[in-house]
């Protein structure tokens, strides 16, 4: 499905969009239900990639043997379930996904379960999925990996280690990448009752056979990813432009919540409410020359500030992007690729990206069709820019990855949407 966007309304007033739990943290929890029964989640994430987490662990345990699993291109679930099928004794599974899926690389996973003793095995080429895990009990405790590799990685280790009989000691080596997922992994075995600690780039995880009978309940945070395209929208808006968000937490675990401080730079503020909503309004008109940011920690939400830099004749100079070259798609290819179209001058790195300013005189291409690769979060990036043109945006239906209503939701704040 192909979507046409036409020029919206600038002017966004007095609207509110209730956007559902974070992904990140639904898929950490749905596994930790999977090991911990009694704990009950509010708000959990409608997406794509979070459906096809309950689906696998909703398996019953007779059905695993020689059970097949398509993830599709949830690189999350992949991760998480790869640990958590490697602690299921007596099951068998294969887990699979789309092509570009099994481009993806896991062996770094796949090699640290194997340290802890699990059997898992490549069905076609070395080191990329599809694999067979033949589940068992895993005795070992001590793991060490390399630092700068996907968080997702580190916290599939973190979150079966409470079910480790001898917990699970884990060194990472180097610089951490993404390091407020690893946190929010963290924060979120702490909340159930799991005893951890993390020094000097060690992390503990104590063993908990149990939660409390009664249970646990998780109320999960709304999407920060998801936020950051009305945080576009508004700083390619008017001063005065204003959307209310909810539900959100000051004191939030996601990476991405620094949209806060990074939209600032756009003139866009941000008021906590005190019924967990967030009021994003354009207060000003900036245009710096350039604006430089460290994205290590929140590489997500490069395309969309690469494309409010676009929208607004901003340049820009990101880094610490590496891990988006094996994202859904390599994002830093498929931006410079798009940007390039409307008529950007943008050049990229293995993990930096550095967009030239445009100057008053700038005209923007037209009648310019954006591929999305996939990939959600390249369709709802460059969806603000229909503010200042039309676009076509093509396969618009995988924003059901992340977000599955993001079109209804900005049809209501004024944008034009046309099925082609």
């Amino acid at each position: 499905m192909d979507l046409n966007l036409q020029q919206a309304t600038n002017n966004q007033q007095q609207l509110t969009i209730s956007i559902t739990g974070s992904k990140s943290e639904t898929n950490r929890l749905l596994l930790l239900q999977a090991l911990y029964p009694n704990l009950t989640l509010e708000n959990a994430s409608n997406s794509d990639d979070s459906e096809v987490m309950v689906n696998a662990l909703n398996l019953h345990p007779t059905s695993y043997k020689l059970q097949t699993i398509n993830i599709h291109h949830a690189g999350t679930a992949m991760r998480f379930l790869t640990a958590y099928f490697a602690i299921q004794e007596g099951s068998e599974v294969v887990l699979t996904g789309s092509s570009r899926m099994k481009e993806r690389p896991i062996k770094i996973l796949v090699d640290a379960l194997k340290q802890l003793g699990a059997e898992i095995s490549y069905m076609e080429n070395e080191g990329f999925p599809p694999i067979q895990i033949t589940g068992k009990k895993l005795t070992q405790n001590k793991v060490s990996l390399a630092a700068n590799v996907s968080s997702q990685f580190i916290s599939a280790l973190l979150l079966i280690a409470p079910k480790l009989e001898n917990g699970l000691e884990l060194t990472l080596k180097g610089a951490i990448t993404s390091l407020p997922y690893i946190q929010m992994t963290l924060a979120l075995l702490n909340e159930i009752g799991v005893t951890t600690s993390f020094e000097n780039n060690t992390i503990k995880i104590s063993h908990l056979e149990s939660i409390s009978p009664s249970g646990v309940r998780g109320l999960i945070e709304s999407d920060w990813s998801s936020a950051s395209y009305y945080y576009s929208i508004i700083a390619l808006s008017d001063i005065g432009a204003q959307i209310t968000l909810s539900s959100y937490k000051q004191n939030s675990l996601q990476g991405d919540a620094a949209l806060v401080e990074i939209y600032k730079d756009f003139g866009v503020e941000t008021t906590f409410n005190n019924n967990n909503s967030i009021t994003i309004s354009k207060t000003l008109n900036l245009k710096p020359e350039t604006l430089n940011f460290q994205l290590n920690n929140s590489p997500d939400i490069a395309q969309t500030i690469a494309v409010t830099c676009f929208g607004l004749g901003i340049g820009c100079h990101l880094t610490g992007l590496h891990t988006l070259k094996i994202k859904e798609t390599d994002r830093l290819e498929a931006l410079k690729t798009e940007l390039t179209k409307l008529g950007a001058s943008i050049s990229i790195t293995n993990d930096s990206l550095t967009l030239q300013p445009t100057n008053s005189n700038f005209v923007f291409v037209k009648n310019i069709t954006i591929a999305t690769y996939q990939d959600h979060r390249m369709a709802m990036a460059f969806a603000p820019l229909a503010l200042k043109i039309s676009l076509v945006i093509e396969e618009a239906e995988v924003v059901s990855k992340s977000y599955p209503t993001f079109w209804n939701d900005i049809k209501t704040i004024g944008f034009q949407i046309s099925e082609l």
